[in-house]
């Protein structure tokens, strides 16, 4: 980039540890953090795909954008068949979770939404199926008590300790941790963020 471009601001609408971290390994670091205060309940009969898209793209509108700055956020979710599993929030839930996914496919859809430098917002989900081992009571006790799977989409974190229960995944892995990096490198260009 020449030195008479500047390079406009962005925003990461997420306090999620695991977005910063996948954004650095596309070299991009966001110049400023707010956490987008939403509603998540999903609505009546939403479908999970749907959902996913309309959490990114809500966050990515909840939080104050300054003049042509860029903002970025993004929205994971787990699906058991048409059943939204959301954020485990304490064990009872999250062995509830690995009980469900134990020995089946699940679907992972992760949304991501950027306003553009230009204001427009573009949207992009992916789809990823993920297949857990068939698990044994004591390996599903054994990584509640770890407490990994709390406060993630689904009761498990695949770049942590549930990587070793699962059978094969088809999709985006960036995507199943958090943000899917090949479609938010493509948003990021359209709107107006510089990359090589």
């Amino acid at each position: 980039m020449s030195a008479d471009l500047v390079r406009p601001l962005l925003l990461l609408a997420s306090s999620s540890p695991r977005r910063r971290d996948l954004l650095a390994r596309i070299e991009v670091i966001p110049d400023r953090v707010a956490s987008p205060d939403i509603d998540e309940t999903p609505h009546q009969g939403e479908l999970p795909r749907d959902y996913a898209l309309r959490l990114a793209e809500e966050k990515a509108r909840a939080v104050a954008r300054g003049d042509g700055e860029i903002v970025l956020a993004g929205d994971t979710t787990v699906a058991a068949g048409r059943r939204i599993l959301q954020q485990a929030t304490d064990a009872a839930m999250n062995r509830r979770f690995l009980e469900l996914l134990s020995g089946r496919r699940h679907r992972v859809y992760s949304a991501v939404s950027v306003i553009g430098a230009d204001g427009a917002q573009r949207s992009k989900c992916t789809e990823s199926i993920v297949k857990f081992k068939p698990l044994h009571p004591n390996e599903i006790a054994a990584y509640v008590a770890s407490g990994e799977g709390i406060g993630k989409a689904g009761g498990y974190a695949i770049q942590g300790r549930a990587e070793a229960l699962i059978l094969w995944m088809s999709g985006s892995h960036s995507g199943v941790v958090g943000l899917p990096l090949y479609e938010t490198r493509l948003l990021l260009k359209q709107g107006g963020y510089p990359l090589d």
